[in-house]
């Protein structure tokens, strides 16, 4: 089946309006959105001078997304790369200057860098922005903390829209979600879901009309087969996760109930959430909105990925446009999403020449 552009479109439109709707009661109790927005909690966008804001998640996505196809580039043009995993360290760098007001490096390598919208100062897991700056960033062998946050779960949502069969196999794939998320998160509750992630994402962008659950079983799966003998919270992942599925079959549960029994703290706990979100919503997109904003948990994470597999699902044509009108970065990813779509133009030796791919993944903007 043909891969649709308009599906990468949806994604990452679809992952910043869940971010920017959570973002407003992330982390906050039932009892206070209860409080704010009444019985049923909050329904929609609430505004900061018109504009929906939208944090870390989508720009670590966006950031991740941008130095895979910087990575990229270079493997085309000059005929030699790092892995990626390297280039997604360099993109999260970057995306650390843009959170500071000091100390902009004059030599950068991503174009996103120079985008206002995207690099607006609201990381949610600060804690990001020194493990991102250290010398030596974080590998499965070797993490660097013992963080469980789903932080830079995003990241994963990237390397699902990146892969393609001639650039990795699966496996290598799947290992490189995981790797993405353990640059700042140690704990196999982040990282594993982001194996899981990676695979769901890519999985459903090439067989978008497949039952949702098929989706969530085989991305599961794989990161079982994969991970599951050397960490065995990859069960603990797996179990939350077809806990998620079983809530969702039980049409008698409020979602604000199970939202609250999921949790949706960890990196685990996250994917669950937006797993049930994506299921009781039955294409829904408002409603599944609604369920993955409103709980105890992190809002913003679930609001993200949820809205990034329905997006991702629906096309961007089905995202309803009062969400998109009010999302400052709209143009900037529909721009990613594009180049993302499209994959490097150019190879070494040939007489195609894009100036603006030029501009943008080889001299970082400049």
């Amino acid at each position: 089946m043909a891969i649709r552009q308009s599906a990468y479109r949806g994604c990452l439109l679809g992952l910043a309006v869940g971010d920017a709707m959570g973002y407003t009661v992330d982390n906050r109790s039932l009892e206070e959105i209860r409080e704010d927005y009444g019985p049923n909690g909050l329904l929609g966008y609430d505004l900061v001078n018109g504009y929906a804001d939208v944090t870390s998640h989508t720009q670590l996505a966006a950031f991740t997304c941008n130095g895979l196809l910087f990575g990229l580039t270079r493997g085309q043009m000059v005929g030699k790369m790092a892995p990626f995993i390297k280039y997604i360290g360099l993109a999260g760098r970057e995306w650390v200057a843009s959170q500071r007001p000091w100390g902009r490096p004059q030599r950068t390598y991503c174009w996103l860098l120079r985008k206002s919208e995207l690099c607006r100062r609201h990381c949610l897991d600060t804690r990001m922005l020194d493990t991102l700056s250290r010398p030596t960033l974080g590998t499965l062998e070797t993490p660097v903390n013992s963080f469980s946050s789903p932080g830079s779960i995003t990241m994963a949502i990237g390397v699902g829209l990146f892969y393609h069969r001639d650039r990795m196999n699966r496996r290598e794939m799947d290992r490189l979600g995981a790797e993405a998320v353990a640059l700042t998160h140690g704990n196999p509750l982040a990282f594993l879901p982001g194996a899981v992630l990676a695979h769901m994402i890519s999985f459903l962008l090439r067989f978008p009309d497949a039952p949702m659950k098929t989706a969530v079983a085989r991305s599961v799966e794989a990161m079982k087969e994969q991970f599951g003998s050397q960490y065995p919270q990859a069960g603990e992942v797996a179990a939350l996760v077809y806990r998620a599925v079983t809530y969702a079959d039980a049409r008698n549960l409020k979602p604000m109930d199970v939202m609250e029994h999921l949790g949706c703290h960890t990196g685990a706990g996250a994917l669950a959430g937006a797993v049930y979100a994506c299921l009781i919503s039955d294409g829904d997109f408002d409603r599944a909105m609604i369920v993955a904003a409103n709980h105890s948990g992190r809002s913003a994470a679930v609001g993200a990925i949820t809205g990034a597999i329905l997006g991702l699902r629906l096309g961007e044509e089905a995202l309803p446009e009062f969400y998109i009108e009010c999302l400052e970065p709209a143009d900037v990813l529909r721009e990613l999403a594009d180049d993302l779509y499209t994959g490097c133009p150019m190879e070494q030796g040939s007489k195609l020449f894009d100036l603006d791919w030029d501009y943008k993944y080889l001299h970082g903007g400049q």
